[in-house]
């Protein structure tokens, strides 16, 4: 660590240790305190925006609770950060990676009466718990809450897709190795833990259809969800999903080395490298196409109704 993250970590314990009494009386109403785990560019900033929306419930936005514990932060530092934490993101419009998660009329950044409390920092989360499997229990020993987890699933091909992009230093094969230690990691938690205790969602399913799917969230954290909070929440879900996956060249034989890899992990059962994927997939070996040389539908018809012949050869891989 740094000398100036250093600094950081020790203001911040200073300030939490002489503030977090004027939020102490909140804290003993809550019932629940919830964990996000899972894979990067999954969709967790938004599930747990929707969730801090709600009138009983707070999620901090990548606070990394888990570290500041590690580091010898009280239940009651770390519990008057998170509160803090949703305040200022709210204020912030609930932002994040160039999207924007603020939800119309509803409880971002404050609450009615606080039942569930929670941090959203799904990877590094379940990064830490494959580093270190007794971490568990000194969490349950210092929340002394009840504990749940969510976990949300995207199509692994989608969300490595998004980690090349977002880290093209690293190669695709240490991404694929990362997000499989991951899988490891919500493997290993499923077995230390109650079924009740942790929450599966697709992505991709929620966003087909977010409404029930958020209602039993709600229902897994202890709370009730009235209609006017789902709609709300509803109305800034995406109207689909983004197929990252074909943003990317593949060859075949990594497609092939995931797609054994997932077997591995019933909860990744039916996803897969599906839809024409003569678009992006290559030969090993050969030029990447990626999705900046595939010629799409739209560009194909666009040239031939106009004759602009240039539009089409522009596309063409060569």
């Amino acid at each position: 660590m740094s000398l100036r993250k250093k600094l950081k970590l020790v203001g911040l314990y200073g300030r939490s240790l002489l503030q977090n009494r004027r939020n102490a009386a909140f804290f003993r109403d809550i019932q629940t305190y919830v964990m996000f785990v899972g894979y990067p560019r999954t969709g967790h900033s938004l599930i747990g925006s929707l969730l801090d929306a709600h009138p009983n419930i707070v999620i901090a936005h990548e606070l990394d609770a888990l570290r500041l514990f590690n580091c010898g932060f009280s239940r009651r530092q770390v519990f008057h950060l998170l509160l803090e934490n949703s305040k200022v993101m709210a204020a912030s419009g609930r932002s994040h990676s160039g999207y924007s998660y603020e939800v119309p009329n509803q409880w971002q950044g404050r609450f009615a009466e606080l039942q569930v409390l929670g941090d959203k920092k799904g990877g590094t989360s379940a990064m830490r718990f494959y580093r270190d499997p007794r971490l568990l229990g000194r969490v349950r020993q210092k929340i002394r809450k009840e504990l749940k987890f969510v976990h949300v699933m995207r199509n692994p091909y989608d969300v490595l897709a998004t980690m090349a992009r977002r880290s093209p230093r690293e190669t695709l094969d240490t991404h694929i190795d990362v997000f499989f230690q991951l899988c490891s990691s919500v493997e290993r938690l499923k077995k230390q833990l109650e079924p009740a205790q942790i929450f599966d969602m697709r992505l991709e399913s929620f966003i087909e259809d977010p409404q029930p799917h958020l209602e039993e969230l709600c229902s897994f954290l202890g709370v009730s969800a009235d209609a006017r909070y789902l709609k709300d929440c509803a109305s800034i879900v995406f109207k689909s999903p983004k197929k990252s996956r074909f943003d990317i060249g593949w060859d075949r034989e990594t497609v092939a080395k995931v797609r054994e890899r997932m077997a591995e992990f019933n909860f990744l059962s039916g996803y897969g490298y599906d839809e024409d994927p003569a678009l992006a997939v290559r030969e090993k070996g050969s030029r990447s196409v990626g999705y900046q040389g595939v010629l799409t539908a739209g560009k194909l018809l666009l040239a031939v109704a106009c004759g602009m012949t240039d539009i089409l050869l522009a596309n063409l891989p060569i």
